[in-house]
């Protein structure tokens, strides 16, 4: 129980600290009402049972009868403050929970998400972690108010006649073990029923989403995704079957010793009477007691059940917290990076990702790039070319030599600064579910363009004012079919507003990967125009397998398997006769182009 109640007070401290001590100070008072309203019922029971008319017996404990509603009213008052507060904890604890994860999940450096130990914790923290802290959240505060109400009862016992508490022992305790030892059960299984559960989620996504919908039938894969949900579903099922009915005899082995114990306690009651060590007013409030604790005790350990069940869950949230936050590097510790670096040097540049030691990504790359050249990185998937432009970048850091902006380290550049100064499109960029307006702006979403200048300028540069211009509400329309009056974008056009974002964003080091992949010979033909007067004042790193578009780039590397094999201008490569020129001639042949170039 402790993994669940450690964190979801922490994040209480956070999220609504007057709240939680609100919540406390009403469950202590009204712990002490209980025992004020059990103390007034012995009183009240002594004066209905003594001498005299009903009249007279009535009207003597009237006013213990008033001071007894009043007594039960202020409770009722506590309660309903009890769940006022608890309405506002709930959705503030599950909002302050999942912004921490956000706030760690994008701060830590971008290799983390390469480290599949890492990727899985973030999502089990997210998809199971955040969800279960708001119920964790409900069970601590139910389970507090129970608490409570068992501990007024004892304390009203305790002060009637001593030997009352181990009779309320001999009546609850047998109920209290057969919760705990159904909680144990529950947590025995848990890292099964996480894993299954995954399982099962996985294939339900596969078959609910949109995205996944058109290979699956296209591939007349239906029949294996239900297989495979099927398989897991059965899995889970038959586990969490096994899992109930050991937890139903449990409970039901428990309810027996405590009705056994509860027959016992009444025998008890009686033979304390028949012996006169009790009033028959105690013997009254005593069963009131036990009948109210024995119903609190059991709400406790139904919450203390549900705090086990969210326990293993909440401690994969709180561990990816504290790892997390131990990655993240603050954004704006270190050097500022040179506003428009003259020079970016390469020295002996290795790099392997996360869990691949054994296998280098890039090896030994030394190169320069000077201010304003146009510098080109080609060759065959899976040769290094985007790697190495996410080093240049600063989104990883080198695992071997280093990489220099104006003779400064990278390491020693404060994340924000370095990450200010480049622009980067990729060939699958965010789709943003916002409006064609959101989608340029995000480029630099802090920037003040109160007359749309650089808006308009960069989506016309980019050709993407023909697809803003043919939307039914315009620069507002929402680009999400998830949502009512919301539409979608094909491939082409949402990278011309990818394109255009870029040009927004407005930075001296522009990386290029595969920016017109998806796009037709026109929009190609115009963002590489966009491009040419973009890299006029700029450092352009250009990513691409369509080596007619690099033809005029001052510096041309061909990669392949992470290392630089060949370097220079589109003339010298082609005389050289080697890797490039065969790939550029191949190309050439492939698209019908024609190429008078030196070394055919």
């Amino acid at each position: 129980m402790g993994l669940a109640v450690q964190p979801v007070l922490s994040v209480l401290r956070r999220a609504a600290p007057r709240a939680a001590l609100a919540v406390i100070f009403c469950q202590l008072v009204a712990g002490a009402a209980t025992t004020w309203a059990l103390l007034l019922t012995t009183s009240v029971l002594g004066q209905l049972l003594s001498g005299g008319t009903g009249a007279q017996r009535l009207e003597a404990a009237l006013p213990t009868l008033l001071l007894l509603g009043g007594v039960q009213a202020v409770r009722m008052g506590l309660e309903t403050a009890t769940n006022v507060a608890r309405a506002y904890l709930v959705p503030r604890v599950f909002r302050v929970a999942e912004e921490a994860l956000f706030r760690v999940s994008l701060q830590v450096d971008l290799a983390s998400f390469d480290d599949p130990g890492f990727y899985d914790r973030l999502h089990r923290a997210r998809d199971r972690g955040v969800m279960h802290m708001e119920g964790a959240t409900t069970c601590l505060v139910e389970a507090l108010r129970a608490a409570f109400s068992v501990f007024g009862a004892v304390l009203a016992l305790l002060w009637l006649h001593p030997l009352l508490l181990p009779l309320l022992g001999v009546a609850l305790l047998p109920q209290g073990w057969a919760v705990l030892h159904a909680a144990r059960l529950q947590y025995s299984g848990m890292a099964t029923t996480i894993s299954l559960t995954r399982q099962v989620h996985m294939m339900a996504e596969l078959a609910t989403q949109r995205e996944s919908a058109p290979e699956i039938r296209t591939n007349q894969a239906q029949d294996y995704v239900l297989a495979e949900y099927q398989r897991s579903a059965v899995a889970l099922q038959d586990h969490l079957v096994r899992l109930g009915i050991a937890e139903a005899r449990s409970t039901a082995f428990g309810r027996m010793l405590s009705g056994l114990g509860l027959v016992a306690t009444f025998v008890a009651l009686g033979m304390m009477l028949q012996a006169r060590w009790l009033e028959l007013a105690v013997a009254g409030t005593a069963v009131i007691a036990v009948r109210s604790a024995s119903a609190a005790l059991a709400l406790f350990m139904q919450m203390a059940h549900g705090l086990f069940e969210k326990g293993l869950y909440i401690s994969d949230y709180r561990e990816f917290i504290e790892q997390s936050s131990q990655r993240a590097r603050p954004a704006t510790a270190g050097v500022k990076a040179p506003e428009n670096p003259g020079r970016i040097e390469l020295q002996g540049v290795g790099f392997h990702y996360p869990g691949q030691e054994g296998r280098l990504a890039l090896r030994d790359i030394s190169l320069t790039i000077e201010a304003g050249q146009s510098i080109a990185l080609v060759g065959e998937n899976g040769s290094g070319k985007t790697t190495l432009a996410k080093l240049i970048a600063g989104l990883y850091p080198p695992t071997s030599g280093r990489i220099t902006w104006d003779g400064i380290d990278l390491r020693e550049m404060s994340p924000d600064s370095l990450a200010d100064r480049v622009v980067m499109v990729l060939q699958d960029p965010i789709r943003w579910p916002r409006s064609a307006r959101d989608n340029v702006r995000l480029g630099r979403h802090q920037r003040v363009d109160p007359d749309a200048r650089m808006l308009l300028q960069s989506a016309e540069q980019s050709r993407a004012l023909e697809v803003v211009e043919n939307l039914p509400q315009g620069w507002d329309t929402l680009l999400s079919r998830q949502f009512r009056g919301g539409m979608d974008l094909s491939g082409g056009q949402w990278q011309r507003l990818a394109v255009a974002r870029g040009l927004y964003r407005d930075a001296p080091l522009v990386i290029w990967d595969e920016p017109t992949a998806p796009l037709d010979a026109r929009a190609e033909h115009a963002v590489y125009e966009s491009l040419r007067q973009l890299a006029r004042n700029r450092t352009v790193l250009l990513i691409t397998h369509r080596l007619a578009s690099v033809r005029n780039a001052d510096r041309i590397y061909f990669l392949e398997r992470g290392a630089v094999v060949e370097q220079g201008r589109h003339e010298e490569l082609m005389t050289l006769n080697g890797r490039y020129a065969e790939l550029y001639r191949l190309q050439t042949r492939l698209h019908g182009l024609e190429e008078d170039a030196p070394g055919r």
